[in-house]
């Protein structure tokens, strides 16, 4: 069974009703707890007040000549004790008897030298429950003096009347005082807690970025003042965040036209540039070469805006040797880089990997270029199967990652390589997040760098949007 089948409130009900029905049910709740002793204890005072009314009643035959009283005296004397028979006993003798003329035949002894609190407290809840009078013999030490032992054979019935009439009084002044407290509990919350509560979530509910706020947080110093003071900057910050977002959307977009239209216009400025490596002209000669790597870098950087500002492509996962796709970053990495650089693949040639072939070559790309430009010579690239998918490892021996750069590593524009465009790792990080999988840095310094990709199996790799 569910926890919220147990559930005794209506889920309609509102804050203030819950809180005014949970105070009235735990009131009535300590009442009962302090009516089950208070019962018990009733019962044995009104057993002890028979007791020492029959010991005054056994005491008068003490002022009557020869210990002799008429039967009229008897009688109302019994009477005034409400009992059929009483007897005083000192020293196991029975030194004092009065007895109506015709005994009822007892139904229970009740001998209060040997109750115990659980027996009072279930004698009292059985008498509640007695459907019938019975004739009881109570035995105990009369209240008057210790050394009595006094003996009172007296009706049930007109005991658990009061009882019952006791238990009503109580039950009546239960209610009265759980009521009031309710009452006084529900007007102090409402004021203290329901109402600022109900402020702030209609502060919440009626939130918009576009909006700005009309209510300033109040002045409360308490937990609920705080709580409003935290919404207020929290709204704020998001009013912030929301006007920058659509700011850097729409730059984003004008971005990607530009970024287009830029793209072609440094192609054609790239061709005019190899033209003019062919020129026979000395001065032109020597600075060809610079012109000719800041087109370079002005392409790669227009490129790696454009790609980032693009949504994330869809995955398309196939199986394919690991290893071949590695030969190939290697292979186009000595094209484009510099003599030295050598990418070993450590796992073995047939080691395949199920995920979106030219997505892993930006990935392993961006890696190897940025560990090439930064100075390394070698580059290692391993693979391991897990139950969890594959990991895949991307060692270098460059100078490593400055430790400035590092809590941003993944950030777009952060960079710590001079001429460097900082989109490499963030698009790197986008794309094998679009794999279900996660990209990290596993660590770096002077001995070099180490990356790791942990691919989901390809049952867990998202579907081609």
């Amino acid at each position: 069974m569910e926890l919220r089948n147990l559930r005794f409130l209506p889920r309609q009900m509102g804050l203030s009703a819950r809180l005014l029905l949970l105070t009235v049910f735990f009131v009535m709740l300590t009442e009962v707890m302090v009516f089950v002793p208070s019962i018990a204890r009733y019962r044995l005072v009104y057993l002890e007040q028979k007791l020492a009314a029959s010991h005054l009643a056994g005491l008068s035959l003490d002022a009557t000549p020869e210990r002799l009283v008429t039967p009229q005296l008897s009688s109302t004397l019994l009477r005034h004790v409400g009992a059929h028979a009483v007897g005083l006993y000192q020293e196991g003798k029975l030194t004092h008897n009065l007895m109506a003329p015709e005994m009822p035949t007892v139904d229970r002894e009740i001998d209060l030298r040997d109750d115990n609190f659980v027996d009072l407290i279930r004698d009292a809840f059985a008498v509640l429950g007695q459907g019938r009078n019975r004739i009881l013999r109570v035995i105990g030490p009369s209240p008057k003096d210790a050394g009595v032992l006094a003996v009172v054979v007296l009706d049930e019935w007109p005991m658990r009347e009061e009882m019952i009439d006791y238990s009503q009084r109580i039950l009546v002044l239960s209610i009265l005082i759980a009521v009031v407290t309710a009452s006084l509990l529900y007007l102090a919350l409402q004021v203290l807690l329901v109402r600022p509560m109900r402020r702030l979530t209609q502060r919440m509910i009626a939130f918009h970025p576009e909006v700005p706020a009309t209510e300033a947080p109040s002045s409360r110093s308490d937990e609920l003042g705080i709580a409003e003071t935290s919404l207020a900057s929290m709204q704020d910050d998001l009013r912030h965040a929301f006007h920058q977002q659509k700011r850097l959307a729409a730059l984003g977009s004008g971005v990607s036209k530009l970024g287009h239209d830029l793209k072609n216009i440094l192609s054609t400025v790239q061709m005019l540039s190899d033209r003019l490596a062919d020129s026979t002209d000395p001065e032109v000669k020597r600075l060809t070469p610079r012109l000719v790597r800041a087109v370079n870098r002005a392409v790669t950087l227009t490129q790696a805006t454009l790609d980032f500002a693009t949504d994330r492509p869809a995955v398309t996962p196939t199986r394919f040797p690991l290893g071949d796709l590695v030969q190939e970053i290697g292979q186009d990495q000595v094209v484009i880089g510099e003599e030295g650089f050598r990418l070993d693949f450590t796992c073995a040639a047939n080691f395949t990997i199920d995920a979106d072939r030219d997505q892993l070559y930006r990935v392993l790309g961006n890696l190897v270029r940025n560990a090439r430009l930064a100075g390394a010579r070698l580059g290692e690239i391993g693979a391991t199967n897990g139950p969890g998918g594959v990991s895949i490892t991307i060692k270098d021996d460059g100078p490593g990652i400055p430790e400035m750069v590092r809590p941003k590593l993944f950030q777009p524009f952060n960079t710590g390589r001079p001429g460097g465009t900082g989109l490499g790792l963030a698009i790197a990080r986008d794309l094998v997040e679009a794999h279900g999988g996660r990209l990290r840095l596993v660590e770096s310094g002077p001995e070099g760098t180490i990356f790791r990709i942990d691919l989901p199996l390809s049952g867990a790799i998202p579907a081609v949007r």
